[in-house]
């Protein structure tokens, strides 16, 4: 399958398609064509060296300083030398992947102001199998995810690093073998290939898919665990949920008693307490919050995958360019906090009924650590050890990270998202 980029209708599912399983994307005419009349205007302001942040101005505490002509032909070039300053272990391809693919479909909105070749390089690259390396810390959230991103513009110039057919090499060689041309950085290149929050938002998309996943696989696990603990089921009737209205409690009640099916528990054959602990009966609550967190969050990545994350913005119908804050993370940092947040507690929850399993207090009748050899053997006593540990270590983790931030470049830029 090919994916036809316009700028808009790009879906998580999409991301995961192309970053983690190599579909193909192209260039929808419209876009090529908005980028083609975006490039002219700039391409004129420059000629008539009207002020352009990021252009012929420096950056950041710098955007006071006016560059000349010479200097706008280079700039670029030592932009992004300066900013890819990235370290630690290389970042996950699909992530790179995914992070390119939303730089695409930015630039296909005709508002940033590179040429078309810069964008039709990074379409070649996904194609085409070529995949900077990028380290995975170095970004605040804001001016985007410049120093990751700037690892991936490195072969603009055909510099940098990166993978091909399961190796690393060097940039240029990288894009000889694919046989795609290094187009170079001209005015306004650079930081329109970098000035986004595209890194945070592909591991959020990615990250949600994922998510999606284990909440399906913790609802089976619950499933299992209440068969296995004789618990009552009225709880996930569904007309429970419904008449408190949450979307997700609904949906997690109904998916544990499709697992659950009309077994001896469903059908009242097996005598059940009244009422069950909390961690038996409040699942459909917390796993269904968790579903509703993610649905949030999902919406809001979805928006910056369409929207046009960058600065300055242009805007060629009336000839204008406006410079704002539309690479700030924290529309996508804040609700993968709450993500964090609601992973952990799922799983927290599922560690309560683990303890159930195996303390013979309170399994109902199930052999104590679920081994027949008590003494001789453990069973479970350790897996529990290993949760407990886990949990500890997600709790840690799940701290929000959108209220850490430090001001950096001279205070110019005193507030970040520390979405990464």
């Amino acid at each position: 399958m090919t994916y036809i980029i316009t700028g808009a209708n790009l879906k998580i599912e999409d991301v995961v398609n192309v970053a983690r399983n190599n579909e193909k994307v192209e260039l929808h005419p419209d876009a090529l064509a908005r980028i083609v009349k975006c490039r002219a205007m700039v391409e004129k302001k420059v000629l008539a060296h009207e002020i352009m942040y990021g252009v012929n101005t420096g950056i950041g505490e710098f955007s006071e300083i006016v560059l000349n002509d010479d200097q706008v032909k280079d700039f670029q070039k030592y932009l992004i030398y300066n900013h890819a300053a990235g370290i630690g272990e290389p970042m996950k391809l699909e992530y790179v992947r995914a992070a390119m693919l939303g730089r695409i479909n930015v630039h296909a909105h005709g508002n940033s102001g590179c040429r078309p070749e810069i964008t039709q390089t990074l379409v070649a690259m996904l194609n085409k199998g070529v995949t900077p390396m990028v380290c995975e810390k170095g970004s605040v959230g804001a001016c985007g995810d410049l120093a990751p991103m700037s690892q991936i513009a490195l072969l603009m110039m055909g510099e940098g690093q990166a993978y091909f057919e399961g190796e690393l090499m060097t940039g240029k060689l990288a894009l000889e073998k694919a046989g795609i041309p290094v187009p170079g950085l001209e005015a306004r290149d650079g930081l329109a290939t970098i000035n986004g929050s595209n890194v945070l938002t592909a591991m959020s998309a990615i990250m949600l898919y994922d998510t999606n996943n284990f909440l399906k696989q913790a609802e089976i696990a619950c499933a299992m665990s209440l068969e296995a603990l004789k618990a009552n089921l009225k709880p996930y009737n569904t007309r429970i949920l419904e008449v408190r209205g949450f979307a997700g409690g609904v949906r997690s009640a109904a998916a544990i008693r499709k697992v659950t099916g009309d077994g001896d528990l469903a059908n009242g054959t097996v005598k059940v307490k009244v009422q069950d602990a909390y961690s038996m009966r409040s699942t459909p609550q917390v796993i269904g919050a968790a579903h509703d967190s993610i649905a949030f969050a999902r919406s809001q990545v979805e928006i910056e995958l369409n929207g046009v994350g960058d600065n300055p913005i242009f805007f060629p119908d009336e000839n204008i360019q406006l410079s704002g804050a539309n690479f700030q993370g924290s529309p996508v940092s804040l609700p993968m906090d709450m993500v964090g947040a609601a992973v952990t507690m799922v799983c927290v929850l599922s560690e309560r009924r683990m303890n159930r399993l195996n303390n013979p207090a309170l399994s109902i009748g199930l052999p104590p650590f679920l081994t027949k050899g008590a003494g001789m053997f453990s069973g479970m006593m350790l897996s529990q050890y290993t949760a407990d540990m886990q949990i500890v270590e997600q709790r840690i983790l799940c701290m929000p990270a959108s209220i850490q931030s430090i001001p950096a470049a001279a205070d110019q830029e005193d507030f970040v998202s520390m979405g990464m």
